[in-house]
C-alpha cells in the first residue's frame, strides 16, 4: 500500500489523507496535524479555532467574549 508523508509531523502513513484549501492540496496523517496546520488562531487568546468562531473586520475569534475583549462590541455568539 502506498504511503504519503504528513506535512506537519513528517510521518509516512498508509492512511494519510488530503485536504484541499484555497485550491492547494495538503497531506496529513491525523486530524490533529491538519488542525495545527490549517485552523486559524483566535486574534485575542490565540487558541485554535476549530468550530464556527466569530469574525469581525477581518479578524477571527474563538468566541464573542474574545472579540469583545479585543474591542469588537458588535459580535455575538450564535445560538
Amino acid at each position: 500500500m502506498a504511503t504519503m508523508q504528513c506535512e506537519t509531523c513528517g510521518n509516512e502513513y498508509d492512511k494519510a489523507f488530503e485536504v484541499t484549501l484555497a485550491s492547494k492540496k495538503h497531506v496529513f496523517d491525523s486530524f490533529e496535524c491538519a488542525i495545527e496546520a490549517l485552523a486559524p488562531r483566535c486574534a485575542h487568546c490565540h487558541c485554535r479555532v476549530i468550530g464556527h468562531g466569530v469574525e469581525e473586520q477581518g479578524s477571527i475569534f474563538c468566541c464573542a467574549n474574545c472579540a469583545k475583549s479585543a474591542g469588537r462590541s458588535a459580535v455575538t455568539d450564535r445560538a
